[in-house]
């Protein structure tokens, strides 16, 4: 798959000394969803601003569709669009007049055809002539993405596209995303809802302290590192789990009455198919079992904190 995307040891250090950006390195791919996951002050933000030419790079370089973002700025520019997380937009003049700017800002020509089929999938039409200060707050977030698209980009940046919103409207905002990248929108999501990631990305990457520690597809991710449990309701309660079991690495709950059994999507049917035939020579009875999945939010709260403790041990 054709990068879309090229970021290069990309640093940022602002005047203060604050080190946001540590050597930055990350390539997106034409057409696909891209999660950029990280704790508040990760460096998100930051990266977005300098992708989108709105922050001054310390060093590093940015290319967008073969075009650097510094030496070719307006050509690279012209190709992304940007969602901000704050609903910046002139509340007093109405949505048709605000795309219309938008796409007059980039030099575009005027093409009524084009941003009514845009209004129409956002399902923003019927609103074209209203003034935005009379929209919703999920029609005035639909808005702000179609200024974003007003211009035809192919990249399309949304940075917490559903913060403050209820479950209604971020589901809403889910099937926008997903009618974008049907049209062959790139999109690079940042946000702190967990489960929008595991919803809509294609590969998911992390960011803490204004390093990349991880960048995976979203499926070879929950592989990997998604651990599953099968939790096995014992007849009686087990005083101790048997030394035969030991291979197992079984775990014994707090009431005697359940051994948990972890494993990954690999060795699993394998491993249980083992562990019961272990179980029935111990002379060990179940009478219910259950199978739990680790979660992407369980994934990337195991991943910041290794990453932070490994650099705890370096600084040691």
């Amino acid at each position: 798959m054709l990068p879309v995307l090229t970021i290069s040891k990309l640093s940022k250090t602002y005047g203060t000394g604050f080190q946001a950006l540590k050597s930055v390195d990350l390539t997106i791919n034409r057409g696909e969803v891209f999660a950029l996951l990280g704790p508040n002050g990760a460096g998100k933000t930051t990266l977005i601003g300098i992708v989108c030419g709105i922050v001054r790079a310390t060093s590093g370089t940015v290319t967008v569709d073969g075009h650097d973002n510094v030496r070719d700025y307006r050509r690279a520019r012209a190709k992304i669009g940007l969602v901000p997380q704050e609903l910046t937009v002139d509340g007093f003049i109405t949505v048709w007049d605000a795309v219309s700017f938008s796409r007059g800002l980039f030099g575009k020509k005027p093409d009524p055809a084009y941003l009514e089929r845009m209004l129409r999938s956002l399902t923003l039409w019927d609103r074209k002539d209203s003034k935005i200060i009379t929209l919703s707050g999920g029609m005035k977030r639909r808005v702000l993405i179609a200024k974003a698209l007003a211009h035809e980009p192919e990249i399309l940046f949304l940075d917490e596209p559903t913060a403050g919103v209820d479950v209604e409207l971020r589901r809403e905002m889910w099937t926008v995303m997903e009618q974008l990248k049907q049209s062959g929108v790139t999109i690079i999501l940042t946000t702190h809802y967990i489960d929008e990631a595991e919803e809509m990305a294609d590969r998911v990457g992390v960011i803490n302290k204004g390093e990349i520690v991880l960048v995976e597809s979203k499926v070879a991710l929950m592989t990997n590192l998604g651990r599953k449990e099968l939790t096995l309701q014992l007849g009686q309660p087990l005083a101790a789990i048997p030394a035969a079991l030991g291979a197992h690495r079984l775990q014994l709950s707090d009431s005697h009455t359940q051994l948990i059994y972890t494993y990954d999507s690999e060795n699993g049917p394998a491993g249980i198919t083992a562990l019961f035939d272990d179980l029935a020579a111990a002379g060990i009875r179940f009478s219910d079992l259950s199978t739990s999945e680790r979660s992407l939010e369980e994934i990337f709260v195991s991943v910041v904190h290794d990453g932070d403790t490994a650099r705890k041990r370096q600084t040691a």
